[in-house]
């Protein structure tokens, strides 16, 4: 293992803290669903903070990984590395721009009527907007780029307090000459034997693909997918079907290929739209984005806000 134990280190906390996330789990593919990173790259970060140190952190085995001895040395001051920069971020953001917040949305999901109202509300405030990834609510809070997030669920929220804005039914995605197009409603037996889109993420994957099915029965494998765009081309192809918000379809968020339509599924959860922050962040232009939140973005066909902060 190379390196130079008197020379110093330059650590990136990125890769800290996915070993940290490895050491919770035991197991790299575990840890790589966690963080919503492809396993073989979450591999390769470790094996480069490895490098950097100049020792051997995990034992990989065919069951999992363990830690080393360095490992279970490194993991305490790790954590502290991980806390320690988070704070710290929070701290010299409160001090240079008191008066800031970031806004997060993912999905497609529309937040300008709460941002405009916050604006109004706070016009000595620097308010701004920042599109996510799906799969980057989680660490885009943690990592502090944004202060609160608008975005669909599930999404991990370890260390997050999250509240439910409104909720949205959903429908399936078809190609318009599918057996199915053309229908007012469907239910899930109709479309139960057919592959739907899978993704890398467990919770995610199992709440898109009704997995398992409600009598147990695993659902049908269809390909994986990572982008939006090729959930869209697997289901243009004739790979695969989708679940999708109705809203992102039918709500004008979005616009929907033409050779696929959307049709309502009766009878199954409707997913929720939900606000989270980080745990204990006591920002009054969060608690204020937060109640223009709850005014402003219901939905179409929401049936209210009841969610407390």
């Amino acid at each position: 293992m190379p390196g130079n134990p008197s020379s110093p280190v330059d650590l990136d906390l990125r890769l800290v803290r996915y070993f940290t996330v490895v050491a919770e789990h035991g197991n790299f593919h575990r840890a790589a669903a966690a963080l919503h990173v492809a396993q073989p790259s979450l591999s390769r970060q470790i094996q480069r903070l490895e490098d950097r140190l100049g020792v051997r952190l995990l034992d990989r085995t065919s069951q999992g990984s363990t830690l080393t001895e360095a490992g279970r040395v490194f993991l305490p001051q790790a954590e502290a590395l991980v806390r320690c920069a988070e704070s710290a971020a929070a701290q010299a953001r409160a001090v240079a721009v008191p008066g800031a917040v970031t806004i997060g949305y993912a999905g497609g999901l529309i937040v300008t009527p709460a941002v405009r109202e916050l604006r109004r509300r706070c016009p000595d405030a620097e308010v701004r907007a920042l599109h996510l990834d799906w799969n980057d609510v989680h660490p885009a809070l943690l990592d502090h780029r944004v202060d609160v997030v608008i975005a669909r669920e599930p999404f991990p929220t370890g260390q997050l307090r999250v509240a439910i804005l409104y909720q949205e039914p959903r429908v399936l995605l078809v190609p318009k000459t599918h057996r199915l197009a053309g229908k007012e409603s469907i239910t899930l037996d109709d479309f139960a034997d057919e592959p739907l889109v899978r993704y890398a993420d467990a919770t995610y994957d199992a709440f898109w693909s009704i997995d398992p099915r409600p009598d147990g029965r695993p659902a049908p494998d269809g390909p994986l997918v990572e982008a939006h765009e090729d959930k869209l081309e697997a289901i243009a192809g004739g790979r695969a079907l989708a679940l999708a918000p109705a809203n992102s379809t039918t709500g004008g968020n979005s616009t929907l290929r033409r050779d696929l339509t959307a049709i309502p599924v009766e009878g199954i959860e409707p997913c929720n739209v939900a606000i989270a922050t980080r745990g204990g962040e006591s920002s009054g232009l969060v608690t204020a984005f937060f109640e223009s939140a709850r005014s402003h973005l219901t939905g179409h066909g929401s049936d209210g806000n009841t969610s407390t902060w």
